[in-house]
This record gives structure tokens, sequence and C-alpha cells, in this order.
């Protein structure tokens, strides 16, 4: 059986993530982790803090702490709120770990060996009233390519092009907004990613299997312009992973660090040696060695559209060039943006959902089954709080809520809390097996297929067929009649609960697992035959009629939450 190794694109350490970064890896790569288990796959779902670079010392440096304090705090909170979300991960590791050091040096020895790392002399950006070089996000400016004002020093976020910081028109620092900027010299190391490109386009035209957005993107970074360029994977900074060429000093690049997207990805590998050596598993090398068992490993990669440049070539560039037996990813599952009421999320405008802030309003499942319905598979999505309100309302506590609460309930006051045993099945209850047979089906091919909206839609639907079953049978009125006849209908009703439950145990697990607890089943299997499956609780099993599943969302919370969210547009 194919094993699957899943990464979803690790989160920066600089504070706390707004349900668009959610949307865009995390969660829909922790779906795709759960069905595979649910199915009986052997899985190994990593995700890591990204805790080198910028972005972590000038965190650190607003928070007042030092930088390797203020990523192990971060490290902590982001650990417990992907908990709180239901992540399953194996493991949630750290970029600034041990085994990602040594394993960062080992493939800047092995890349140096087969000719592919350079040291060049260059210009850099140097701020007089800094005292220090300024790499990458210590500088931003107009993007040169369409004009965005606030562009970083390694990419423009608004075009997605790949910058240098001398690339910036009006350059000024980000550590203290000086402009008396000058070049001067320096050196770093450049990994010659142009030689690497008739190889990486050869293995991106295989990929006949991906997304559109993401071989989109892969082939206008490949090919527009001037094409693959040699990318420097060195910066002048104190925090990261210190230069070395595998065990051995580096001549002259003593005091530099490795670019923060050099070290970040190969911290998907050295997540999994932490997991090995936190004693949750054994053999990492299984995962991601072919010649140690990890050809028969299917590698799906989860991110937003924004890292698929780093993802299909900078990355790959790394691990074909080292010329070892890595793994390389066989399918990247990317996202648009998810946007917020007509704009974007904001962290200084104080505009939007955080994730920190989701949990303290509602519980998980509410925002995993809106996130994820909505996922922002072929374009951008947006987040409205009327959307998010008439949905939850709708899909989790008028059809599947209801659902359960007013089976149970019923044949509680008819029946008592155990499946009544008389009647038979007659051509309504075959027709809905036979209808919800075929419909899981397309919900099977649809997560396998990673179409988490049609996925979505389709266990809607599913649902939505019990309830219409229910409604049109009405056993409550049946029962005045002909007791035998409604005492058939609310046992397929009743069993109708933990084949829901499994299906939607990777969309909503908290809930799927109060719906088991209610009908006291431990486990009722993937149902790969349907019939059987509807067919678990037999009769004179005894119940508990559940607590409320989802309780609605009022007007006056959607509008005590909307101006809670709203921020400061017109802020600077």
């Amino acid at each position: 059986m194919t094993r699957h190794l899943i990464t979803s694109a690790i989160p920066y350490i600089n504070g706390i993530k707004h349900l668009g970064n959610l949307v865009g890896s995390q969660l829909p790569a922790d779906l795709y982790a759960r069905y595979l288990r649910a199915r009986g796959n052997e899985v190994l779902f990593l995700c890591a803090t990204d805790e080198h670079g910028t972005p972590a010392e000038l965190a650190a440096a607003k928070a007042g702490k030092p930088v390797e304090e203020y990523c192990a705090e971060m490290y902590a909170v982001q650990k417990e709120i992907a908990e709180g979300f239901g992540l399953s991960f194996d493991h949630f590791g750290r970029s600034s770990s041990e085994q990602n050091k040594r394993l960062t040096q080992h493939f800047a020895g092995a890349l140096a060996n087969e000719g592919l790392i350079e040291e060049v002399d260059q210009s850099q950006i140097y701020s007089e009233t800094d005292g220090r070089f300024l790499p990458d996000r210590y500088v931003e400016g107009t993007c040169p390519n369409c004009g965005f004002e606030d562009a970083r020093g390694d990419q423009c976020d608004n075009c997605t092009k790949q910058l240098d910081p001398e690339d910036l028109i009006n350059p000024r620092s980000t550590v203290s907004g000086a402009t008396d900027l000058e070049m001067r010299e320096t050196k770093h190391l450049f990994l010659k990613q142009s030689k690497m490109k008739d190889r990486l386009n050869d293995w991106i035209e295989s990929k006949t299997d991906w997304p559109v957005l993401t071989t989109s993107i892969a082939k206008k970074w490949l090919h527009d312009g001037d094409g693959l360029q040699d990318r420097g994977i060195t910066r002048d900074l104190k925090w990261g992973v210190p230069v070395k060429r595998g065990d051995d000093p580096w001549p002259g690049m003593e005091g530099k660090v490795f670019y923060v997207w050099f070290d970040a990805p190969i911290e998907y590998i050295a997540c999994a040696q932490e997991w090995v050596d936190a004693g949750k598993g054994d053999n990492w090398e299984r995962w991601w060695r072919t010649d140690k068992g990890a050809d028969d490993v299917r590698y799906t990669q989860f991110m937003g559209k924004d890292n698929v440049p780093f993802h299909t070539l900078s990355f790959p560039a790394t691990i074909m060039g080292s010329n070892e037996p890595w793994k390389l990813v066989d399918y990247i599952k990317s996202f648009n943006y998810l946007n917020y009421d007509g704009g974007q999320f904001s962290t200084s405008r104080g505009r939007g959902v955080f994730m920190d802030q989701a949990l303290e309003i509602l519980p998980a499942d509410y925002w995993r089954w809106w996130l994820l319905s909505h996922a922002p598979e072929t374009s951008d999505a947006e987040f409205t709080w009327e959307t998010f309100q008439t949905d939850v309302n709708k899909d989790l506590a008028d059809v599947l809520g209801n659902f359960v609460s007013r089976i149970t309930k019923f044949c509680r006051s008819k029946f008592g809390e155990a499946v009544p045993n008389a009647g038979e099945y007659g051509p309504d209850e075959h027709a809905l097996i036979a209808d919800l047979t075929e419909r899981v089906a397309r919900y099977n091919a649809q997560m396998d297929a990673m179409e988490v909206r049609k996925s979505a839609a389709e266990l809607r639907a599913i649902w939505a067929a019990g309830n219409e079953y229910l409604q049109a049978q009405a056993p409550w009125t049946t029962f005045k009649t002909d007791p035998d006849r409604a005492a058939a209908q609310t046992r397929l009703a009743l069993n109708l609960i933990p084949l829901y439950a499994t299906l939607a145990a990777p969309f909503i697990p908290d809930a799927a697992e109060k719906m088991l607890a209610g009908m006291k089943i431990a486990d009722a299997g993937w149902p790969d035959d349907v019939p059987a499956a509807v067919a678990q609780l037999p009769a004179g099993h005894v119940f508990e009629v559940p607590e409320v599943l989802f309780a609605k969302i009022t007007d006056e919370q959607r509008e005590e939450w909307a101006e809670r969210f709203a921020g400061k547009r017109d802020a600077a």
C-alpha cells in the first residue's frame, strides 16, 4: 500500500496567523491527512514554525526580546493554536532545530560538491543610520514590476515577482525607516539555479495532474523575462543557520547565515528527524530517501500561491542538485487568497479574524467547516460575517445538527434509547441506501483528488439526503397508524448518524466524535460498503441523545463580531 507523506507550508514565527493563512495550507492538509488515515493508509503529516530570517528578528526587536526567546514563546503559542483547531500533525517542529541546522549545512556542502554553489562579490544595501547591511526583508520600497509601494526586498506580495533589495524603487530600512542607503561590497553564496533549468522544466512538464494554479506560477517563474535566475542563499544576519560546508567551516563566510528560504523547506525533512528523536516514530529515512524505501511514498505539499515558486523551483533545485536520493514532491496543492469583507486581512490594522481570536468566540468545527467549504481553490474567496452566519446555521445547525437531534429525540420518546427492532425496509429505504452509495463514492473520489470544495458540497448533500428522507417519511406521523413502519424508518435514520460522523470527521472532528459517542460506537470504520455501514447499529443497540452539536449564530453575535474585527480601514 502507498504511504502518504504530507507537509503544510510552515508558518513564519512572527505572530499569530489569520484565517486566510489557515485555509491556504494547514487546514486542507489536515483534511487530507485525516481522510487518508480513516481509509487505512499510513500517513506522516509534518509541519513546523519558520523561525529564521528578518521576520523573526524584526518581530523580536519589536517585542523587546532576544530572538531565541521570542521564537520559543511564539512556537508554543502557534503549537497550542494548531492543537485548538484540531490540526493532526504527527510532529510540529521548528526550523531552528539542531536537526535542520545540520541538514541545511549538509545540503550546502553537497551542492558545492556538485558545482552548484558560487561565491559572488556583490554590492548590497547598507544603512548608515542602522550601521549594518540590510538583507531582503530589512528593505521595503516600490516594486519595479507592478508599482506596489510596500514590496519587500525578496518578493512583491502584490505581483509575486521575486526581487532583490536593490531592485526596489525608493528603498527604505524596515528597521529605522531610514532612506540614507548606499551600496557596499560584500560576499555571498549563490545557488546556480540557472544550471538546473532544463531539469526542472522536464520535471514540471511531467506533472500533468498538478493544479493549473501550481503549474502556471512555476512556468511563469521558469520562463518569463530572463527565466530562472541564480539565487543568493546567504545573508548578513546573526540569527539563522551558520554558513558551513557540511561539518567544515566555509572560509570567507564567517558571521553569515543561510537565507531563510534555503533552510526553511529543508525543515520538512529535518522535521521527520525531529519526529523520530522525539520518540514519536522510527526510521525517518523510509519517508525521505528513495534508497531507504521512500519509492513507495506519495508526497503531497499544501501551500498558498505565494509559496509556489520556492516549492516548485528553489527547493527542488536543492534536492535535485545535491545528486543524492531524496524524495521529491509528487503533488502540490496550491490555494489562492482568502480576503476579508471586501479587502485584505491586516495585522497592522487589526482587520480580520486571527486564529486565536476565532477560537475565543466559536469552537473550531464552525471555522473548519466554513473555511474548507469555501476553500479558495480556483480563485480568491472572501469571508463575510453574513455568509459565515448563513452557511454555518444552514449546513451545521439546520441540516446536520437538526437531523441528529430530531431522530434521536423522536426515538427516545416512542421507542426508548435503543434502536427499534420492528419493521422491514421498503422501497424508500432501499432507494435512500442506493442514493447514498453513489454519493459516498463521489465523495471518496473528490477527497482522493483533493477537491476540497466539491468534497464539502457532496458531504452536505449526503446530510441533506437523510434530512429529506426523514421529512418525507415523517415517522412521527407514521407511528400513529403503523408503529412497525415508523420503527424501520427510525432504525435506518439512526444508522445514518455513524455514517455521517465518519464521513464528516476529516472536516469537523469534534462534532463527529460527539456523534459517535452518543451512538455508543467507538469506530464505525470507513463506509466502503454503504449498505453494511448503515446496518452497524443492530436492533436493541443502546444510545444516548447527543448534546446540541451546533448552536446557531445570532444576528447580535454577527453584528458584534463584524464591528470588533473591522479594524481601521483608513489606518496607515
